[in-house]
């Protein structure tokens, strides 16, 4: 086997077992019970989703897709989460449980099925393309996709909301990164930029929320009434 070979087969590998860790994390975000752990698994996700643009950059030999999994690194890993946890501290270190629409392993059980579904949606796509990034990228980044939705959808409150939201982007992103890996660098600064200001948004009103409702509970602002 030549060097380059060689090289491809290592760099399918760690870009496997980022994809794998990645889907962990995943998981995690659903399991965990307290806000600042659903955080740290994002951070931890935003890395392994940064590790897979290296690798993709390495295959095709492209110093954008290098300079995009900085820019990921930074903005995802950094900057939200030190945005977050200046704007909304006392949400995030709060010493409660994440109030949920149902338990623990329900949930768990539900997002075993979106995985599957994610794999059973994509695999028409995989069945034609011989490309090994393509095919273990997608199915996970559209699991990610589905389970970011469904920790939006069964949260009740604003914080994991918001941090389910970004999750559902780092789904898209990890798929997508794959897929149109020749993207202009303009597109992936964008949609950076993009989500670091839905992200600040998001914070600000949650922090304002918190100060005039002294919650942040979603189902209690539906008793909330015009003057």
């Amino acid at each position: 086997m030549s060097d380059p070979q060689a090289a491809l087969l290592v760099c399918q590998k760690l870009n496997a077992l980022a994809g794998g860790l990645f889907l962990l994390t995943a998981f995690g975000m659903i399991a965990m019970r307290q806000v600042l752990a659903s955080l740290n698994l994002f951070v931890g996700q935003s890395i392994l989703l940064a590790a897979a643009a290296f690798f993709l950059g390495l295959q095709h030999g492209s110093v954008h897709l290098f300079v995009v999994a900085g820019i990921t690194v930074f903005v995802k890993a950094l900057l939200i989460p030190w945005l977050l946890r200046r704007i909304i501290r006392h949400e995030i270190y709060a010493r409660r449980e994440i109030s949920q629409v149902l338990n623990i392993p329900t949930s768990l059980l539900i997002v075993v099925g979106l995985v599957m579904a994610a794999y059973f949606i994509s695999s028409p796509l995989l069945r034609v393309t011989p490309d090994p990034f393509i095919r273990l990228n997608l199915p996970i980044g559209l699991a990610g996709l589905f389970l970011g939705a469904y920790g939006v959808m069964v949260r009740r409150e604003a914080v994991p909301q918001v941090i389910g939201i970004l999750s559902m982007e780092n789904g898209a992103f990890f798929a997508g990164v794959a897929i149109a890996s020749g993207l202009p660098l303009i597109a992936e600064l964008a949609a950076a930029f993009d989500v670091l200001i839905i992200a600040l948004v998001m914070g600000l009103l949650t922090h304002r929320i918190h100060e005039r409702m002294g919650t942040t509970t979603v189902g209690r602002m539906v008793s909330l009434k015009e003057e």
